[in-house]
């Protein structure tokens, strides 16, 4: 569903990324993997169109991701892509459920079925009794499912997460990670998660190695039995 060929990215001279290739398959959970510097945040930012790469090809869904501009852009990334960050970028004078709506009324649903649709996933994700709770009043475990619940609200094709579970206690981590696997199963939902924590990584069903802005290898996750494929 989403292919990378011959993806290069520089700043201010600096090669970040170097000739990436890369195939991700629908219902996919990936893991990009590697050490700071190595420039997986910045392709994650690039698979998920919040930047640009100075050459090289990109397509979801066979859309050219590198033609569209603007409001189509927008438009596009609202209704295919979900975000979740190391931060959950939460709106603070907004409750939970004002939070998750949002993306939903920017993409011009009915109210009533945003409101369903954002009920469900309060119920999913297990934090249905904090809806009407602002952030800065549950906890940080709290406000990264009511995120991922945001992420999901347009049923998106794709989530992409940076460090998603980066600034939470083990035991939230622990419960995140499981969350993410539930979702990849229940859900068939596809995910490209960038991190440096290796349980998050080893519940994927592949882990892709990235060092000095190279591909340089992909494993196959522990434990789920599935074959190596290249990237």
């Amino acid at each position: 569903m989403l292919v990378a060929k011959e993806v290069c990215k520089s700043y201010h001279g600096y090669k970040i990324l170097k000739q990436i290739h890369l195939s991700i398959h629908a219902g996919e959970m990936v893991a990009i993997m590697g050490p700071s510097g190595a420039g997986k945040t910045t392709l994650l930012h690039l698979l998920s169109t919040l930047d640009r790469p100075d050459s090289g090809s990109l397509t979801m869904d066979g859309i050219d991701l590198i033609e569209l501009k603007g409001s189509g852009l927008a438009t596009f990334r609202n209704k295919k892509i979900g975000f979740v960050f190391q931060f959950h970028n939460l709106l603070p004078e907004f409750t939970l459920f004002e939070n998750i709506c949002i993306p939903g009324y920017i993409g011009f649903l009915s109210k009533k079925e945003v409101a369903q649709r954002a009920a469900d996933l309060l119920a999913l994700l297990g934090i249905s009794h904090r809806k009407n709770h602002l952030p800065e009043a549950v906890s940080g475990g709290e406000r990264q499912r009511a995120a991922i619940a945001r992420a999901l609200i347009n049923s998106p094709s794709i989530i992409f997460a940076d460090e998603p579970s980066g600034n939470l206690d083990a035991k939230n981590a622990e419960m995140l990670h499981a969350l993410f696997l539930d979702l990849s199963k229940r859900l068939k939902q596809t995910f490209v998660l960038v991190t440096h924590n290796q349980s998050l990584a080893t519940i994927a069903d592949r882990i892709l190695l990235l060092e000095d802005g190279i591909l340089q290898s992909a494993k196959t996750a522990a434990g789920n039995g599935k074959a190596y494929h290249a990237p």
